[in-house]
């Protein structure tokens, strides 16, 4: 696992500060403190930070072919390379390492473009070839790794793992976008292709981009697609038995290290699945590592422990304190933009644990979006249903009606909280699912804006984001649309973001078999019974899994790694969020409305609603402010 940064003249051969693309690279030192490298030549310049996992001897970037004529730096892993090799050899490659980065030189080389779609794994890089003047940027299928990139006003275009790589360079200017704004307090975090500045951008998932010097820059091309095309006729028992022997595989091809390798062990049935496979297929007991939290409300560690004896792992737990909240203002410096999923503190706490025993963990990541396993999807469907019954000419007015004048009831249980209910039914599906997801409620998010913020805004709302994913969605079935709503925005904006933040501030490499793209095409052509049944999600996923995790793993409500926030908004920081909310800092951004913010605030802390994720989001976005020197 590793950093990659570079600088590229789109138009001529201009030379490349190298105190500049060094400082590039150092600011990523946290992904890959064992080595660095950089390359220049005239018009390009390349820069390599390594955590060194896979052949340590001479795996160092970056990485070229015989002649020196193509060069790679390259952050994650090709598990497939072992297949490949020899597959190249034979087609007159010569191999120098033993590592999966020169396989990508050599496939280029035998494939051009097409050579991401010989690759099984996880991984962003970008690859220069001076013969064809091209730079070719890629990033993995479902956005595993990640990729930005901005085309400054000179023509140079910069590119790094992590924002922080960009802002480094002076030229890059820091100028917030309003359109990432409207959509990072609906989504808490910025989906992509946006960033929170308008001249920076993300590689999308799935994507690739090839600039050839002197020529315009184009599009970002899709490469991949999650295809929701059925599997055909299947029943269920041959389907549990082929998803058993498809997570097997998925799994045994990441337990390809030299150095300590692990798992997440949440108490959930994904982590618990990936432990289970895990156990199955290694010689030596796993190593599993839990957080605890003080809190029973939040605390899972009773089940990991379950698993961790039934497999007789290596287990370490830590307990998190309910008011751990120590971390709050280095989360700006990790994700270098606004970030609001505060179970990102528990996450760091994870991988800060793991790293004390392996370089290498495993996780239960995507067992949700690829098994239908969140609690939304089954609320969603009940709509759903009640949407197919009665067309949005009658439901529009009724339900609106409805949803205006019932009170809103944050402290009651969701079955009482028709308000919500209501305001969706008078929407279509993919409105309905947005008013679901979003942290900020139109309503909310428009009464907290400044006149003049809307008025840059120019009528756009982040919905649109969803509108343009289910325009090209392969599926109109109602469940996998919202399934690949999902895996275009919340998996890698937000799930597989705070992962890779969280891990690489250890040096930790986190690897997810539940994302080996071959078992989610698979698992996208299973009938979507299969995956919700009733108000069961994960129904063919547990059942698979009957006879290797205890029901009381299988079939326990979803708890969610969560944190108090509620309580701390009230209790302990409730000084510090009335400084943030009304303090100077976010005023000046002329983004917000004083009086909207104070009454969020008296809402929040006299009890009658529970604001407190869009405290949170408001809070992440102020350190973020303080971070980027406003």
């Amino acid at each position: 696992m590793c950093g990659i940064t570079g600088i590229f003249d789109t138009r001529g051969k201009s030379a490349i500060p190298k105190e500049l693309l060094e400082a590039m690279n150092q600011s990523q030192f946290h992904r890959g403190p064992d080595e660095g490298g950089i390359h220049i030549e005239p018009g390009l310049g390349l820069g390599h930070r390594r955590l060194s996992i896979i052949d340590l001897s001479s795996g160092q970037q970056p990485l070229y072919n015989e002649d020196e004529s193509i060069v790679v730096v390259f952050n994650g892993e090709i598990y497939n390379f072992i297949d490949l090799m020899p597959e190249l050899k034979e087609l007159g490659h010569t191999f120098r390492t033993h590592c999966d980065t020169e396989v990508i030189v050599h496939a280029w080389e035998e494939w051009g473009e097409n050579c991401v779609d010989r690759f099984r794994g996880m991984f962003a890089f970008a690859l220069w070839d001076r013969k064809k003047d091209t730079l070719f940027l890629a990033r993995d299928r479902l956005g595993v790794k990640p990729l930005h990139y901005s085309l400054l006003s000179d023509g140079s275009l910069i590119f790094g793992s992590e924002l922080k790589a960009l802002v480094s360079h002076p030229a890059m200017r820091r100028e917030i976008d309003p359109l990432a704004v409207e959509e990072y307090f609906a989504y808490g975090y910025v989906p992509e292709p946006r960033t929170i500045y308008r001249e920076a951008m993300k590689l999308e998932p799935g994507h690739c981009i090839s600039i050839v010097r002197g020529k315009p820059m184009p599009r970002p091309r899709r490469y991949w697609e999650v295809p929701f095309g059925s599997t055909g006729p299947i029943s269920e028992e041959d389907a549990e038995r082929e998803l058993i022997e498809r997570l097997r595989e998925a799994v045994r091809i990441r337990l390809v290290a030299e150095v300590p390798l692990g798992a997440f062990l949440s108490g959930g049935v994904d982590s618990g699945a990936v432990v289970a496979m895990m156990a199955e297929l290694s010689k030596d007991p796993v190593n599993t590592c839990s957080i605890a939290f003080s809190d029973p409300k939040f605390n899972e560690a009773e089940y990991a422990r379950m698993v961790a004896e039934r497999y007789h792992t290596y287990h370490s737990v830590e307990t998190v304190d309910a008011d751990d909240f120590s971390l709050i203002d280095r989360l700006a410096s990790l994700y270098d933009e606004p970030y609001a999923d505060s179970s990102a503190l528990p996450t760091y706490r994870v991988c800060e644990l793991a790293r004390k025993s392996v370089t290498v963990a495993l996780s239960g990541d995507g067992g949700d979006e690829n098994f239908a396993g969140y609690r939304r999807y089954r609320y969603h469907m009940m709509e759903e249903r009640m949407r197919s019954a009665l067309p949005l000419g009658i439901r529009r007015p009724l339900f609106g009606f409805l949803g205006s004048v019932y009170p809103r009831l944050d402290w009651a249980p969701r079955m009482f909280r028709a308000k919500s209910t209501f305001e969706s039914l008078a929407r279509d599906a993919v409105e309905g699912y947005f008013h679901e997801i979003s942290v900020l409620r139109n309503d909310l998010r428009m009464n907290l804006y400044s006149r003049r913020f809307r008025s840059e805004l120019q009528g756009y709302n982040a919905i649109q984001v969803l509108k343009k994913h289910a325009a090209n969605s392969p599926t109109d079935d109602p469940l996998s649309l919202v399934q690949y709503l999902d895996m275009k925005t919340y998996l890698p904006g937000d799930i597989l973001t705070k992962v890779d933040r969280a891990s690489m501030a250890h040096a930790l490499e986190v690897r997810v078999p539940l994302l080996d793209h071959k078992l989610v095409e698979w698992v996208s052509g299973l009938p979507p019974e299969f995956k919700l049944k009733g108000n069961e999600g994960k129904h063919i996923f547990k059942k698979s899994l009957s006879t290797r995790l205890p029901n009381d793993i299988l079939y326990r409500p979803k708890m969610g790694f969560a944190v108090p926030l509620a309580s701390w908004f009230r209790g302990p920081l409730k000084e510090r969020v009335r400084k943030t909310l009304l303090g100077q800092r976010l005023l000046d951004t002329g983004i917000f409305e004083e009086s909207a913010l104070n009454r969020l605030l008296e809402e929040h802390q006299d009890g009658r609603f529970d604001h407190s994720a869009p405290i949170w989001s408001l809070m992440m976005f102020d350190s973020f402010l303080a971070m980027n020197g406003n």
